[in-house]
């Protein structure tokens, strides 16, 4: 597997589209073709500077909780190896530990974001309005304060480049539907509770994430995507944890507090990243990788 890749070239199969960070290719009509590269975005522009290894440990770490988590809600995934639908040496390398074979699905056009902890756009609402995404919140609650319950607060998947939107419950049912959309709460509040539960175990908060879901054929709800990784997730060290401070995280917060000390419009095109900031990245992926699944990452 190559150390380092920004952008994939499958030509054996046909390009669908390339997301922030993943590459997604057509199999056949009932299968795709997942990459995932090492780019990073932050502030919903993506970096001119591959972090290397990053896509590679997402990818790991993705399908380490799909296994997991399969308990909860099926999944996409297919087990067909992304070797075998590919051709050519440098194909192979390029789905290496990167690729995975998914299910074709009906994709539903929102994020289903859930919150433990109050902290990041939830924090800036929160003080601006008290509440956050609507929900109400009891006053005096401290910056990265564990909040007195789990919140859903559902957002619209924007295009590359543009920003996710946050709606209301009541807006995320008139997208998809009642039924689908009281299932998509219900199963990322308890991926989101049984997950975070288990990082607690292994010395990690899992302050918020985010998850994806389609539908198959038959309507019924499939998680897909990516799940709880470090782009999609805000993982804390717990033995470093404090209310009323933004504590020190494995994901790429790192990256934009970075980007935040610059003189920086958040607009394309991104600053280059200093070669430390791109080791110290790569290293925080690589750690939380190692920390949740209790192995050490392989090539």
């Amino acid at each position: 597997m190559t150390s380092s890749l920004y952008e994939s070239s499958i030509k054996s199969l046909k390009l669908l589209t390339r997301g922030k960070v993943r590459d997604m290719y057509a199999v056949d009509d009932k299968h795709l073709l997942i990459v995932t590269t090492d780019r990073l975005s932050a502030f919903d522009v993506i970096l001119g500077d591959p972090i290397p290894h990053k896509g590679a440990v997402l990818n790991a770490m993705a399908n380490f909780w799909f296994d997991k988590l399969a308990h909860v809600v099926p999944n996409h995934l297919t087990g067909i190896g992304p070797e075998s639908v590919v051709k050519g040496a440098d194909e192979i390398a390029q789905v290496k530990g990167r690729g995975t074979v998914v299910k074709r699905l009906n994709p539903l056009p929102i994020e289903a974001v859930v919150r433990g902890y109050i902290i990041g756009s939830g924090w800036k609402d929160y003080q601006q309005t008290g509440a956050v995404c609507g929900i109400t919140l009891p006053t005096g609650l401290q910056q990265a304060q564990k909040l007195p319950e789990v919140i859903f607060t559902p957002a619209t998947k924007a295009a590359v480049g543009d920003h996710d939107e946050n709606i209301s419950f009541a807006q995320m049912e008139t997208l998809v539907g009642v039924a689908v959309a009281k299932t998509v709460r219900d199963v990322s509040i308890r991926l989101y509770s049984e997950a975070s539960e288990y990082a607690r175990t292994r010395g990690i908060i899992i302050a918020d994430t985010k998850f994806e879901f389609g539908l198959d054929d038959k309507g019924a709800v499939v998680l897909i995507d990516e799940v709880l990784t470090a782009d999609s997730s805000r993982f804390w060290p717990a033995d470093q944890y404090r209310p009323g401070i933004s504590p020190p995280s494995y994901d790429k917060q790192y990256v934009r507090d970075y980007l935040e000390t610059l003189d920086w419009n958040k607009k394309a095109p991104a600053p280059k990243l200093p070669a430390e900031v791109i080791a110290k990245t790569s290293e925080k992926y690589r750690e939380a990788y190692e920390r949740l699944a209790g192995s050490k990452f392989v090539e």
